[in-house]
């Protein structure tokens, strides 16, 4: 029988089969055209061709013919297999590998998978069938690369639901292990070896998994980083399986090179920063060991100060053999930044922020910012000076001038101050544990109130000098939006006020939260603050330095700057110590949205120390968008044992937690 092997020779195979399968002709052919030779005789026994004679089977090409008279988009299954009259939709399933890892296993597949990628449209049987082998070739090589090297892999088309479903039915067999591992080289180490062959992660009974030798190999190559060898590498892993014994053997070649130390960085001439402010900003010095985590905290830092477009670090050579220096090229990215603040809450009104920034005006990292507020209750202009990474890492020196009016139920302050510190931060891409701050302060403020026997309005101008400082504990898990640990922060700010007569006291002020995941998607938090102005009589200290209570940072459900003690036109007057609690559930009930229930109390005292009597309560129910920067936040509240003059509902609206 005659086996054609291309599909561009169908159409003879066709015509072959054609030929062999005619009768013989009724009659002799005649000549189409007179020659110069004798007509050939007919030949008696030849062949005769019927027209009406009926076709020769066809061969089995492995697809089934259309029934042409069926009319639905599924034929009959016959022998197991589907055969489609016209085109039509398809499903497809796997069985067999519930015992492996499905996540990636699955995820692989349906990246790849011929069915997947074509399954929106319409196909006939030939197509399917096409599509499934391709699949069942891929299922083998991914079980493969998982150590099931005798995986066998069958197809099948069932009808489900009036079409046809593609059933691929894998065969895992036995997962095959390494009988031997060797990293040839690695003891040239030294006493590293021992490490460098434990972050290899892959040994003597190991599966031979695809996966996991390429996360050996990256997790060898980085421990060479991190052990000192800065030019060390390794070749490629040579695998010989054994399907007589199930086993295979694994050989690795090593070449960790010398151990160094830390050289010089180097950096060509730029608009940026120099050699000396990267030093001051990297965690290790010349001398110490060579790591490459160390490198890569560098190469983040460099990118978090936003002044660098792209960065490039390359470790070479240094000028002593054991070291190696750092060559450093960078290109600066755009240096102006516009940004804007807007929020609002009931009691402090609307409020609009907008500044302008040269994050390099004073190279290194000496930003100029103008910055200007505009709100109902708020009106302010200033210009703020602000070095990072000052003299070492996430150090922040500022200095400011800022000119303002504030008017609130209280009083009115117009007032200038001269401010500068020097604080260590935290931030989203390097949250730290502890952070303090101290700094220095003047201010000049013409304030306006009420004298406290009578309601008569007051002006007064206060000059007051201030050395402020604090020092935060933080154990949380996200600056942001927390899920667990616990914070602890106390201010501490001793002043001197000259009204009439100079005299000194202190504000003194301790923060703590905890957070508690209860489950996947609820957290518990609670925050506890207590301050106290000691050293001076409430009505002495100028208003806007008192303590006040209320509001979306403090107490919820109450207006900005409303709880406390009140004067004859009941406006709030502040007082000399403080105390609120809050605590709050915080679910995430779908998607990015959740829904955070509050309850919080406080109240300000006449006292020095702060008391537990006599608190407001409010209560209520947040919203909160997650995003990938934290979670905006839209909380209403309303007050339980309200005064008088507060209002029923108060919505506040601002990005992150409340606390």
């Amino acid at each position: 029988m005659l086996v054609i092997a291309s599909h561009g020779a169908l159409a003879c195979a066709v015509a072959g089969w054609l030929w062999a399968a005619a009768p013989p002709p009724a009659a002799p052919l005649a000549p189409a055209a007179p020659t110069s030779q004798a007509p050939a005789k007919p030949d008696p026994d030849a062949p005769m061709l019927d027209p009406d004679a009926p076709l020769a089977p066809m061969p089995d090409l492995g697809v089934a013919w259309p029934d042409l008279s069926k009319t639905d988009a599924t034929a009959a299954v016959d022998t197991g297999k589907t055969a489609i009259a016209e085109l039509s939709h398809y499903t497809y399933r796997i069985d067999g590998v519930e015992a492996i890892d499905e996540g990636l296993f699955r995820q692989r597949f349906e990246q790849l998978s011929s069915l997947r990628a074509n399954q929106k449209g319409t196909a006939n049987a030939a197509q399917i069938q096409r599509r499934a082998r391709e699949d069942a070739l891929l299922l083998t090589t991914l079980l493969e690369g998982q150590g099931y090297y005798d995986a066998r892999v069958t197809t099948t088309v069932e009808v489900k639901d009036g079409r046809p479903e593609v059933v691929l039915t894998a065969e895992p067999g036995r997962l095959y292990r390494f009988a031997a591992v060797r990293l040839n080289g690695v003891t040239a180490a030294g006493d590293k070896a021992g490490a460098l062959e434990r972050s290899f992660g892959v040994g003597d009974g190991s599966a031979v998994d695809a996966d996991k030798i390429a996360a050996g190999e990256e997790a060898l190559r980085a421990e060479l980083g991190h052990q000192g060898f800065a030019f060390g590498n390794i070749g490629q892993s040579a695998i010989v399986v054994d399907h007589a014994t199930q086993t295979a053997t694994l050989d690795l070649s090593v070449k960790p090179g010398t151990a160094r130390n830390f050289g010089q960085i180097t950096t060509p001439p730029n608009r940026i920063f120099d050699a000396h402010h990267i030093q001051q900003i990297a965690r290790f010095h010349p001398g110490d060991a060579y790591d490459t985590t160390k490198v890569e905290d560098l190469r983040r830092a460099i990118i978090q100060t936003g002044l660098v477009s792209t960065l490039e670090i390359k470790p070479v050579p240094g000028a002593a053999p054991d070291a190696v220096d750092l060559a450093i090229k960078m290109e600066p990215a755009p240096p102006h930044t516009i940004a804007g603040q807007l929020g609002y809450g009931t009691g402090e009104g609307v409020r609009a922020e907008v500044d302008w920034t040269h994050r390099n005006f004073f190279p290194p990292e000496g930003a100029l910012t103008f910055q200007g507020v505009l709100g109902t209750q708020e009106q302010s202009g200033g210009v703020i000076f602000r070095r990072n990474n000052f003299e070492g890492r996430d150090r922040v020196l500022t200095g400011q001038l800022i000119a303002s009016n504030v008017r609130r139920t209280s009083y009115q302050a117009t007032s200038a101050t001269l401010s500068g510190s020097l604080e260590r931060q935290t931030n989203i891409f390097f949250q730290k544990d502890w952070t303090w701050s101290v700094g220095a302060e003047l201010t000049g403020s013409d304030e306006r109130d009420v004298i406290l026997s009578t309601g008569a309005p007051r002006r007064r101008t206060f000059f007051i000098a201030a050395l402020p400082t604090s020092l935060v504990y933080d154990g949380s898990d996200d600056l942001l939006n927390p899920t667990k640990g616990f914070r602890l922060g106390l201010r501490l700010s001793p002043e001197l006020s000259l009204e009439g007569k100079v005299f000194g006291y202190a504000r003194v002020q301790l923060d703590g939260s905890v957070y508690k995941s209860i489950t996947d998607k609820f957290v518990l938090a609670g925050r506890v603050r207590l301050g106290t102005i000691a050293g001076a009589p409430r009505d002495a200290v100028a208003p806007s330095r008192r303590y006040y209570a209320g509001g979306g940072a403090s107490v919820r459900g109450y207006g900005y700057q409303d709880i406390g003690p009140r004067d004859p036109n009941n406006d709030p007057i502040g007082g000399r110590s403080l105390t609120e609690f809050s605590i709050e559930g915080r679910i995430r009930a779908f998607g990015n949205f959740g829904l955070v229930p509050f309850f919080d109390a406080g109240n300000i005292y006449t006292s020095a120390l702060p008391k537990f009597t006599g608190l407001q309560y409010g209560a209520g129910l947040g919203v909160r968008y997650y995003t990938n920067f934290g979670p905006i936040r839209i909380d209403v509240g309303t007050p339980l044992n309200p005064q008088k003059g507060d209002p029923r509902v108060a919505v506040y609206v601002s990005l992150g937690q409340a606390f």
